[in-house]
């Protein structure tokens, strides 16, 4: 405790010394200290000079060694036994010690006797963040491996569209959906009126490494009841591609007006030959508010959910399907498209479900026997409403997104007038006509021209404004007295000038 005590003492005395200060004993200064004392008081006059302390320290830090900043670490952590330890004459014996412990550290800035740490770089380094963000989708990688899918297979989509008004926002749509799918995509577009420069471009755009265009000749039709036809034979025209080619994968009906989550890319990796979805029902695309409140008021005594898709048992079996249905709006459903009224969907849409392609295979090894072929199915009817036409025992089906109790997807259609008129590719060329003018700005495009007797008057006008500026009243009346007499003068040049 004494040595303690007679170590603070020491701080105490010498905590307002100079590094060169001489002891107050001697009564004969030294050089040194006349130095040291004149360079305190200049530092003295800079501070009233900047406004701020000016002390000598920054003399000491600017002419002091650098060989104490490249000291290595180690030294910070010192025994604590050293750093007490003490002379004889009850002074500090380790001083130089402590020197080095304190003017270690690799900063510069002093306050006090404590030196502040600068790091290099404050802010985040743009390597080390790209290190981070690829450590991350390692290990991502490694999790979706080890607990999502082991082997997954492609996504064959099959889209039936055509040019329209809403074509490039509702494929703009589906696009995004597909460029975000985690898995390999095989996109088979499928186009009423034939292959048009306008879907090729906007199929362009998706960057996936495959994507299928197939025109049909035939044109789409203005009803809702023929158009759903015509699609369901685009549809059958994809699966024959996708079995000419042998294309091996998961086969989604993706139209372009629906909307799809990313989750249901997952669920899909899960179907062994044909699954089924839930699908909600998006039915209310326009109307009047009068039509809606009959609407609403016929769900209200229905009391059934706008969904379509698998019905299973409390085991997770199918027993069943739950449609939509569409008895109360059939008065006031719409027959074309473009009509303000309820767009109705069939019983089943083809977008509930999916199939494994080897179904569609004439020749697959492990095909089951439940499978019709494809072939038979299109020469037995013009219109195949489902996939469920294409197997010999609907049953076979598999139930998913939890059996149908989660929905992954939405049917809706949404559909401008057929006589809407649109820029092709909705690119603007030429400029638009102007139909509202802009604001027009205070001045004008170029300065009336006005005679040169004008031009002087107002000249002259515009000099009487302006108040003269005076520093006595007795100047102020004298120089007012010979503006006055000026601008008349001025006047009457101006008069003589007009009349001539």
């Amino acid at each position: 405790m004494k040595q303690l005590a007679a170590l603070q003492q020491g701080r105490r005395s010498n905590s307002f010394r100079g590094p060169l200060d001489s002891p107050s004993d001697g009564s004969v200064k030294s050089p040194a200290t006349i130095f040291w004392l004149v360079l305190h008081g200049v530092c003295c006059l800079i501070s009233l000079v900047l406004g701020f302390r000016f002390s000598r320290l920054v003399f000491f830090l600017l002419f002091t060694n650098n060989s104490s900043s490249s000291a290595p670490n180690s030294v910070l952590f010192h025994d604590p036994a050293k750093m007490m330890s003490f002379s004889g004459n009850g002074t500090a014996g380790t001083a130089a010690e402590v020197a080095v412990v304190r003017g270690s550290s690799s900063s510069r800035v002093v306050v006090g006797r404590h030196g502040i740490l600068i790091r290099p770089w404050p802010h985040p380094n743009a390597t080390e963040v790209m290190q981070a963000h690829k450590i991350m989708e390692i290990v991502q990688r490694e999790q979706k491996l080890q607990y999502g899918v082991k082997s997954p297979r492609d996504v064959i989509v099959v889209t039936p569209t055509y040019v329209r008004t809403f074509q490039t926002l509702h494929l703009t749509g589906v696009m995004h959906s597909l460029m975000n799918v985690p898995y390999n995509v095989v996109w088979i577009v499928v186009e009423a009126g034939g292959a048009t420069n306008e879907t090729a471009s906007l199929i362009a755009k998706s960057g996936l490494k495959k994507t299928i265009h197939i025109g049909l000749r035939e044109k789409m039709p203005l009803s809702w009841e023929d158009r759903h036809k015509l699609e369901a034979k685009m549809r059958l025209r994809a699966l024959r591609y996708v079995r000419e080619e042998k294309l091996d994968g998961i086969v989604i009906f993706a139209d372009d007006s629906n909307m799809h989550s990313l989750e249901i890319f997952d669920e899909i990796q899960k179907v062994k030959w044909i699954g089924a979805l839930s699908v909600g029902i998006l039915a209310h695309s326009g109307g009047s508010e009068e039509e809606l409140s009959t609407v609403q008021k016929e769900e209200e005594r229905n009391l059934q959910f706008p969904v379509q898709g698998p019905a299973c048992n409390s085991s997770d079996h199918l027993v069943g399907w739950h449609t939509f249905d569409s008895s109360p709006y059939l008065e006031k459903s719409a027959r074309f498209i473009g009509d303000r009224a309820v767009v109705l969907p069939r019983k089943l849409e083809w977008a509930g479900f999916v199939l494994n392609s080897r179904l569609v295979w004439k020749d697959a090894e492990d095909k089951p026997e439940w499978v019709k072929d494809l072939d038979a199915v299109m020469g037995e009817r013009e219109d195949v409403e489902n996939p469920l036409s294409l197997l010999k025992d609907p049953s076979m089906v598999e139930p998913l997104g939890s059996c149908g109790r989660k929905i992954m997807l939405w049917w809706l259609r949404v559909e401008a007038r057929a006589d809407s008129k649109f820029p092709a590719r909705w690119i603007i060329d030429p400029p638009l006509d102007v139909t509202v003018p802009a604001k027009r700005t205070p001045w004008p495009d170029a300065p009336p021209e006005l005679p040169s007797g004008e031009k002087l008057v107002t000249m002259q006008e515009h000099t009487e404004k302006r108040p003269p500026k005076t520093r006595s009243r007795k100047r102020s009346s004298r120089g007012k007295r010979k503006h006055v007499a000026k601008n008349v003068d001025d006047r009457h040049l101006a008069r003589q000038a007009a009349e001539n």
